[in-house]
């Protein structure tokens, strides 16, 4: 389905007719999706749905068997995760995954490991410590002393410290307050609001479509809804089957 967001324009990431296996078992099935430039796009669906494994395939962590992966128009289903990194991808990843022996500073660091533009870094450093102000109080802490929803903030900087073109996340709210999930998204608003692309897979369906421009619902590894969030909030199968209402 095409929206106004697409307008002809070529997609940032797109799948087509992907199909994965962890073994024999056939994880996605004929999977079909598409991010633009700009935009903010949500993955929905239970607990073994095959969201994560999507994420790792747009990653390269998972090559499909069949199906390509296209990312800026190039197929890169058989390129390695470093590839997809240098070519403008980042990703929040599940449970944050800082790096709880370094802190703050040093974690931001990390994320502009394959950068060489020192001053660049040292700009966007203080760009993101202006946009999360928290992790400036905590700059010198190590990662492992952070709350867990200073932590998420930690991760999503670290990711956007390479100056991505596209920002994955996995399951954001996870582990968190809920007062905690409404500041990150916020955030992810924010920062999608600033020029990048965000793809979340995320199990939180009402938080993930409130911020949304588009949104596909996964069940048993095939693409069962796509449209945009507003409709999505609307459809009566998706309010009965994720929105508990």
């Amino acid at each position: 389905m095409e929206t106004q967001a697409t307008n002809g324009r070529q997609p940032l990431l797109r799948f087509r007719n992907v199909n994965t296996y962890y073994g024999v078992i056939h994880i996605l099935q004929d999977v079909n999706l598409e991010i633009y430039p700009g935009e903010l796009v949500c993955l929905l669906g239970g607990n073994a749905s095959g969201k994560s494994t999507t994420l790792k395939t747009g990653l390269g962590m998972v090559r499909p068997a069949s199906g390509t992966v296209e990312f800026k128009g190039e197929e890169v289903q058989n390129q390695p995760t470093s590839y997809h990194i240098r070519q403008g991808m980042a990703v929040v990843p599940e449970n944050r995954r800082i790096f709880g022996d370094m802190n703050v500073r040093e974690n931001l660091l990390m994320g502009a490991y394959l950068r060489r533009d020192s001053e660049g870094i040292e700009e966007d450093l203080d760009r993101l410590l202006h946009m999360f102000p928290r992790l400036k109080e905590r700059y010198q802490q190590l990662g492992s002393t952070l709350s867990g929803g200073e932590q998420q903030m930690l991760a999503m900087a670290r990711a956007l410290m390479s100056r991505p073109e596209l920002l994955l996340m996995d399951e954001p709210s996870m582990g968190l307050a809920p007062i905690l999930v409404e500041q990150n998204f916020e955030l992810i608003k924010q920062i999608n609001e600033q020029g990048t692309a965000v793809f979340i897979v995320e199990q939180n369906a009402n938080m993930a479509l409130s911020i949304a421009d588009r949104g596909y619902v996964l069940q048993t590894g095939r693409i069962v809804l796509n449209d945009t969030a507003q409709n999505l909030l609307n459809n009566e199968h998706l309010r009965k089957a994720y929105l508990g209402t």
